[in-house]
């Protein structure tokens, strides 16, 4: 299940290049805007003299490296992946246009400064999700294939992480932001495991040609786990049974990846950064467990480990795979994707562990320029792919 495993259905229209395929506006938005955002953020972090916004600059910066980095990768996976999932005609033109429009807005009426009132920012910016369910859903109907709506209902889920955030800054209930952030970032992560547990043992196979085989019902265990994950942090976070889980779920995702040959992808970077990200997963999940069952000191910082480690590193791995391939280019890491997947993990080390050993600004300013660095990497090396025609000359 991914947006480059098959080819495309039917021409796609022509029109603005930027506008003719879902990954193109959106992975633009995921990478410009965790530059962005991480650099307003390190500026607060720093003394900046910003003005308050609909929420305030801490809550700000965690809602928009879900909502609105994940949010936007999402939404460019789905929108490309869909219409080869069911055979129809890519999501382009006017469409296009009109999700990219709103999921800007959310990202404007949110803004430190912002004079909307936050009621009113947080119905704008609750919008984008819904719509994106809304346009895909027609599609999925059609196709009739349950398993087609995991992960739109997985979407769905992590949307639910952002109401429960923004309506805890509109008023409309209290004390659920940190509910909805968790919520969001363990469904981000459920989609690692649910996406990347189907791409990359596909793509390792094909590639070099292996004979890849699960064990029987691991994969669904390890999907069950990472569910359990969820609802567990829904009902008791924080505490033994959230630890227990975790740590049940990390070995289930090591016992899955032990399966895929990595080792054997070594000779091909873009292949092998898959395997890497998902490593980052049971690590994520190891660490979260050695906090809240043996109260690790070290290991408090389990969260950002999670969201930059695991969720992030898959967001750049699938990335400039995806537009490769649907922008008519070969299959190959260019040198300035090699450095970003070498920072990025450095950068979710630093922030996880950093703090703990050196007790400063230091190491949220150096993980926050190392992320800056690596999301921009990915803009100078793959920018231009996503606003230029295909290169090989077909529609898309």
């Amino acid at each position: 299940m991914s947006a480059t495993s098959v080819p495309q259905a039917a021409a796609m229209p022509t029109g603005p290049a930027l506008f003719r395929q879902g990954l193109r506006p959106f992975f633009l938005l995921c990478a410009a805007w965790a530059v962005l955002a991480i650099l307003i953020w390190v500026a607060a972090l720093h003394g900046a003299a910003l003005p308050e916004g609909p929420l305030p600059l801490a809550r700000w910066h965690g809602h928009e490296m879900l909502a609105g980095v994940v949010g936007a990768a999402l939404a460019g996976f789905v929108l490309t992946a869909i219409p080869n999932w069911t055979g129809r005609p890519a999501y382009a033109g006017a469409t296009l246009v009109l999700l990219a429009g709103l999921f800007v807005a959310a990202r404007l009426v949110l803004l430190p400064g912002s004079p909307v009132p936050p009621a009113s920012a947080a119905v704008v910016a609750l919008l984008p999700l819904p719509a994106l369910l809304l346009t895909v859903l027609p599609a999925l109907v059609r196709a009739a294939t349950p398993r087609l709506f995991g992960p739109p209902a997985l979407i769905l889920a992590f949307w639910a992480g952002d109401l429960l955030m923004l309506g805890d800054a509109a008023g409309w209930w209290t004390g659920r932001f940190a509910a909805g952030e968790l919520l969001c970032l363990d469904i981000a992560l459920a989609l690692v495991g649910l996406i990347g547990g189907r791409i990359i043992p596909a793509f390792t196979r094909n590639a070099l040609k292996l004979d890849i085989r699960p064990l029987p019902g691991l994969d669904a265990a390890g999907m069950a786990a990472l569910l359990a994950v969820v609802l567990v942090d829904l009902a008791a976070p924080g505490g033994m049974a959230a630890g227990a889980v975790a740590a049940v779920a990390s070995v289930l995702a090591l016992l899955r990846l032990s399966r895929w040959q990595g080792l054997r992808t070594l000779g091909r970077p873009i292949l092998a950064v898959l395997h890497l990200a998902y490593l980052l997963l049971p690590v994520a999940l190891a660490v979260k467990a050695a906090h809240l069952l043996g109260g690790a000191g070290w290991a408090a910082n389990w969260l950002h480990l999670q969201g930059i480690g695991a969720v992030a590193m898959m967001i750049l791995a699938v990335m400039p795979r995806a537009t490769l391939g649907h922008t008519g280019h070969p299959l190959a890491a260019s040198p300035a994707m090699l450095a970003a997947w070498a920072l990025l993990p450095l950068a979710a080390l630093l922030r996880a562990f950093g703090p703990v050993l050196l007790p400063s600004p230091l190491p949220y300013a150096a993980a926050g320029a190392l992320w800056a660095l690596a999301f921009g990497l990915f803009l100078l090396a793959h920018g231009p792919m996503l606003l230029r025609p295909r290169a090989d000359g077909k529609p898309g």
